[in-house]
């Protein structure tokens, strides 16, 4: 135990000095550190500058934090059309008449098919709609369908949305909703944003260190559901009337026919026009929507193609030629603000629903520089009263104990900013609680020692059996904490992952300077001092 290689002591110190340099870019300010990377030679890896810090949680910088909801009437008149619809392309296909039209309910459509021969052929049709919701439960299928299907002796079909089926589609538009907003989310700039489900129709967005909270609610509250198409005869059947934003919202007739969606863009960005210096978006389509705009311009040639966002016109051109380049652009009465906002939203795709914000907060940087300055003195006075008891209690090994707890404190800090990390107000709860939690394993240590040595055990055997009989004990304490630490992490979310990730890295490095670096320590003492007895 006493016996210490050279190559061994050289990697630890290796290992420890590269661990605590991690940490050092988080004295530094964000402008000290880019300052730093502009002004370092281009031969030195960017990895070695200390321009990596640690990102700092929402309630730690400031930013803000917006609760969005699924707006449940809006997807069951989603999934009731869709409903509506696929009725419609059964009828078609099996050619059965109705006795009137489809009427719509509030929670699905119904029909009436006089002739039984076609209620026949039809209904197995129909129930092939209502998919089953979830596989298996706990004791089996679980027998829930997303459609009911009822026929009546008089002819009359109903097919209604069933409550699981709503709350299924709930939860997978819950899930793509996360997705989508992720994606907006990150083209705004910001790092490492917190986006959530709460309960079966919520979604949590936490971003911090955004200076415009107005932005990012213009960014989420936007479903950006894409359409193009064309500006139909007010007497025309099969046409919705749409505010229009070049008429100052007055309703324009357009054609229930769309042409091209935005799930067929693979790029937008916003520039200016070459001509009228107004600020525009350029897009490009996919090939399937590059042959449909152009077979479409082609054939309407003098006429107007509006394009569609969230039921809005926001402009109607007149196609004054084929578009076949599978490219265009968007012009209106746009600013070069609500520009860049409509281009990050077409990047990121529609929202699968209509969502509304339901709570808005706004964390002020001088509230997060409040709670930095209240958990630096929690853990100053954490650290300062362990060292002292250490001391107290084992005097030089004490010392040695407080060296490596400072070492483990710089270690947590430094892997933070590796990882990228971020710090939250638990998280700084995580650190204060390995600060107290740390000097545990050399507790168990020296004990042991102390125990050695009132058996008679020489010095020297005393120390070994210190380290080799308690690092059994500290093994298993250490991963029943690392057992309970992950659990959080995986289960919990916010707040509690925060601390989760402090606290499994504190628990990590906790073994390497407790036990190795003490016992590297304590080795030299032993063999610079030569003595005789215990320093405790």
């Amino acid at each position: 135990m006493l016996r210490l290689q050279a190559r061994k002591v050289i990697l630890v110190l290796l290992v420890l000095i590269f661990g605590c340099g991690l940490a050092v870019p988080n004295l530094f300010s964000p402008e000290t550190r880019k300052a730093i990377e502009q002004g370092a030679p281009a031969w030195i890896p960017r990895f070695l500058l200390p321009i990596h810090a640690m990102t700092l949680g929402l309630d730690l910088q400031g930013g803000s934090h917006v609760l969005l909801e699924i707006d449940r009437a809006d997807l069951i008149r989603s999934q009731v059309t869709q409903l509506r619809d696929d009725v419609r392309r059964i009828l078609r296909e099996e050619r059965v008449g109705l006795q009137g039209g489809i009427g719509m309910t509030p929670r699905g459509v119904q029909l009436r098919v006089p002739e039984a021969a076609d209620r026949a052929k039809l209904m197995p049709k129909l129930r092939e709609l209502a998919q089953p919701i979830g596989t298996f439960g706990a004791f089996g299928p679980s027998g829930n369908q997303s459609i009911e299907v009822n026929e009546n002796p008089d002819g009359l079909i109903q097919l209604g949305v069933t409550e699981a089926g709503v709350n299924e589609r709930i939860r997978r538009a819950v899930e793509q909703a996360i997705e989508v907003i992720r994606r907006r989310v990150d083209q705004i700039g910001t790092t490492e944003p917190n986006i959530q489900r709460q309960g079966l129709d919520r979604v949590l967005v936490q971003v911090p260190g955004l200076q415009d909270p107005q932005q990012l609610k213009r960014i989420l509250g936007e479903t950006a559901k894409l359409q193009f198409r064309m500006v139909a005869d007010q007497n025309a059947g099969d046409v919705d009337m749409l505010p229009s934003q070049d008429q100052g919202g007055q309703p324009i007739p357009i054609s229930r026919q769309v042409i091209v969606e935005g799930e067929d863009l693979i790029d937008a960005q916003p520039a200016f026009d070459q001509r009228t210096s107004q600020p525009i978006v350029n897009f490009r389509f996919n090939i399937r929507g590059a042959q449909r705009f152009g077979q479409a311009t082609t054939e309407n040639l003098g006429r107007q193609l509006a394009i569609v966002l969230d039921n809005k016109v926001i402009s109607a051109p007149v196609i004054q030629s084929p578009i076949t380049g599978g490219s265009g652009q968007i012009s209106g009465n746009f600013t070069v603000q609500s520009v860049n906002d409509l281009a990050i939203l077409l990047r990121a795709g529609a929202l699968p629903a209509k969502m509304t914000i339901v709570e808005e907060r706004t964390v002020g940087p001088g509230l997060g520089q409040d709670s930095i300055q209240a958990g630096k003195m929690a853990t100053i006075i954490a650290t300062v009263l362990v060292i002292l008891y250490m001391i107290g209690n084992y005097g030089l090994f004490g010392i040695i104990a407080s060296i490596a707890l400072l070492v483990h404190v710089c270690l947590i800090l430094g892997l933070m900013s590796l990882l990228g990390a971020t710090m939250t107000l638990p998280g700084i709860a995580g650190i204060v609680l390995t600060i107290g939690t740390a000097v545990d394993s050399n507790v168990l240590i020296y004990e042991r020692m102390r125990e050695e040595s009132r058996m008679g055990r020489s010095l020297v055997s005393a120390l070994e059996a210190g380290f080799q009989r308690a690092f059994a004990t500290i093994i298993d304490s250490n991963v029943t904490m690392l057992i309970a630490a992950v659990a959080l992490f995986t289960l919990g979310s916010g707040p509690v992952r925060g601390f989760a990730v402090v606290f499994i890295l504190g628990i990590l490095t906790t073994v390497i300077t407790a036990v190795t670096l003490t016992r590297m320590l304590i080795a030299l003492w032993y063999r610079w001092a030569r003595p005789k007895a215990l320093p405790f």
